[in-house]
């Protein structure tokens, strides 16, 4: 194997015309716009600048990144930005963190309709522990919680899944109190959440079925037929779906650390590829079925790359969301409030000081500070058209 591990733009700039000649007419728009920026990110195809130090006058090429939700080396940023963020927002409760999973019968229905697959999941795992915690018997409380989406299992085939980080406790139904849990223990019963996950996802869709926004073709063609879709829902029905509850994080900290695993992950980082060598591409995965034991799986190139692309979201579709007292409309607001029924100060909120970028220090000299000399034009590169 070569020494250099390769990228994932290194398996699309040679690959790319491979798997076009079998999956172009198969590919949405985003998943040819993220084929695209993901071979050109951080190269002459995108333009860049030049820099030199103030001192020493060493000069060095930066090129621009893509910003592509799905391209491994633009997440860095916008995570840092978002947890920031997130920083202001939390409390000295304990959190937890729980999982929604579809499962496989009904997941391969994203294939062709993630949108309404994906905005379903939502939904309705946000509507089960909105409600179950509601209820008196559990804890009747409005809770809020964070939610994020991620599509795909180590080996890279679908798997929907929602991570849900979720303070313990919430407001008391009257507004007058917190009402905390213990902290030993998830305060809503995971077989509950099961139940009512599946009722009310299935639930909402059929309804999306019977108005024709869930709409089938190619491999799945025959669920377009009504006898043929509710017999599928009936198979899921019977089946046990998967809510997972993880232990406590502990403090707020510890929170902040384990969002930044979650929130901005791509289906496959850098990291885990190990090879591209004869048309084949090797990489690194956890088999969670054999007490996580890290594996090297190897694929066809395309194979990769066709996995690759079904984690690639449709525009427009948030995949990180916030419910309850921290949806975006209420947060600020009944934040302050907690924090009164908690009796915490509200955080101190940093100055992020002026907008203008700060002169990166030289990595030659030591001393001096590299400032923009020459802007590099754009070269862009369209994906062939191999129809």
């Amino acid at each position: 194997m070569n020494s250099r591990r390769p990228e994932l733009a290194d398996i699309v700039r040679t690959h790319q015309s491979e798997f076009l000649a079998r999956w172009n007419s198969a590919l949405s728009r985003e998943q040819r716009k993220a084929l695209r920026d993901i071979r050109d990110c951080r190269s002459a195809a995108l333009g860049g600048r030049v820099q030199q130090c103030d001192q020493c006058g060493h000069r060095v090429i930066l090129y621009n990144s893509c910003r592509n939700r799905h391209c491994p080396k633009c997440q860095a940023t916008a995570r840092a930005r978002w947890l920031a963020q997130r920083e202001t927002e939390l409390l000295p409760v304990p959190y937890f963190h729980v999982v929604f999973t579809l499962p496989a019968q009904i997941a391969r229905l994203a294939l062709e309709n993630p949108k309404q697959i994906y905005s379903i999941l939502f939904r309705t795992a946000a509507a089960t522990l909105l409600e179950t915690a509601a209820d008196p018997r559990w804890l009747g409380a409005h809770i809020g919680f964070l939610a994020v989406l991620h599509t795909w299992g180590q080996n890279l085939h679908l798997h929907p899944h929602l991570h849900c980080v979720v303070p313990g406790g919430g407001i008391s139904l009257d507004g007058a109190r917190w009402i905390g849990c213990r902290k030993s223990s998830f305060f809503l019963p995971v077989r509950v959440l099961s139940h009512r996950f599946r009722k009310s996802f299935l639930r909402t869709l059929q309804r999306a079925f019977r108005s024709g926004a869930v709409r089938f073709h190619g491999d799945l063609k025959s669920l377009s037929e009504s006898a043929a879709f509710t017999a599928l829902c009936d198979q899921a029905a019977a089946t046990d779906w998967v809510v997972h509850v993880k232990p406590p994080f502990g403090g707020p900290r510890r929170v902040l650390k384990y969002l930044a695993r979650y929130t901005h992950r791509v289906a496959i980082s850098n990291h885990r590829l190990r090879a591209l060598e004869n048309g084949r591409v090797s990489f690194d995965w956890k088999d969670y079925a054999h007490r996580s034991q890290t594996k090297l799986m190897t694929l066809d190139a395309v194979e990769f790359l066709r996995r690759f692309l079904l984690h690639v979201l449709p525009s427009g579709l948030v995949r990180i969301r916030q419910f309850g007292f921290l949806a975006n409309p209420v947060r600020k607001s009944k934040l302050e409030l907690c924090r009164t029924l908690l009796a915490v100060r509200s955080p101190a909120i940093h100055s992020e000081g002026e907008t203008g970028e700060v002169a990166e220090r030289c990595p030659l000299c030591k001393i001096g500070r590299l400032l923009v000399i020459e802007f590099i034009a754009a070269e862009l590169i369209p994906i062939p058209d191999t129809s």
